[in-house]
C-alpha cells in the first residue's frame, strides 16, 4: 500500500482544513509541511463558509 505523501482539503476555516488533513493522515504537525492555498472567504454579512479556506499538507522527509 502506498502512503499519502500530500493532501489538499477544504475547510470552513483554515485551521479546521489542517486539523482534517491531520486526521486523514494520521500525523502531527511536527511530521508535516502546511501550505496555505487560499484563505476562506466570509459571504452575505459575514457568515462563514461562502468560500472554504484550501490547505495542502506535506510529509517532511524524515531522517
Amino acid at each position: 500500500m502506498k502512503k499519502i505523501q500530500s493532501l489538499e482539503i477544504e475547510g470552513n476555516t483554515i485551521e479546521e482544513a489542517i486539523e482534517k488533513a491531520l486526521q486523514e493522515l494520521k500525523l502531527s504537525r511536527k511530521h508535516v509541511k502546511i501550505q496555505i492555498l487560499s484563505e476562506e472567504k466570509k459571504g452575505l454579512f459575514g457568515m462563514a463558509g461562502a468560500k472554504p479556506a484550501r490547505v495542502r499538507v506535506s510529509l517532511t522527509e524524515t531522517k
